[in-house]
């Protein structure tokens, strides 16, 4: 039986290989050439290789593949569609480059993902919950200022497109 997810919008059949050891990242990278998600511990502790699964931010590296059978996943090549601007962008991703809130790019996909799932939870975060919840994830560069900064304009774009 073919196991199916729904990656970024669309019914994907995962490859034979998840019914082995295979795991999220692997398959999004290597079967999927979805590369917003990035290997950096193979651990699940550094946060680079984060993604939303059903709309909850997760660890990719340490998800079997099989275990999103039947689940929604949404990487950062998927954001757009869930909250798109004119220009193509999630309004998190767009608040990342308005601040330059990126250096080195380790940590990038997974402070993006980890604002989206707070932002869709809390839309009016203070700093201490932004600092809460992205405290899991390395930044190797320094940039947290900035990226605090673009989380909290990301909240701003988030309301000014639903309304």
């Amino acid at each position: 039986m073919q196991l199916v997810a729904v990656v970024n919008g669309q019914p994907c059949p995962l490859p034979a290989a998840t019914s082995g050891s295979a795991t999220l990242l692997h398959v999004l990278r290597n079967d999927l050439a979805l590369n917003g998600p990035k290997y950096g511990c193979g651990l699940g502790q550094c946060g680079a290789c984060t993604v939303l699964v059903d709309g909850v931010a997760a660890r990719a590296c340490v998800i079997p593949a099989q275990g999103v059978a039947g689940r929604e996943v949404t990487t950062l090549e998927g954001l757009p569609g869930r909250c798109g601007t004119a220009a193509g962008r999630h309004p998190v991703q767009q608040a990342f480059i308005d601040e330059q809130a990126a250096q080195c790019g380790y940590c990038l996909n997974g402070m993006v993902m980890m604002a989206v799932a707070l932002l869709e939870r809390n839309p009016h975060p203070d700093e201490a919950a932004i600092r809460r919840e992205l405290s899991a994830n390395l930044c190797r560069c320094g940039t947290h200022v900035e990226i605090i900064r673009a989380v909290q304009r990301a909240a701003v774009l988030m309301q000014e497109a639903r309304a």
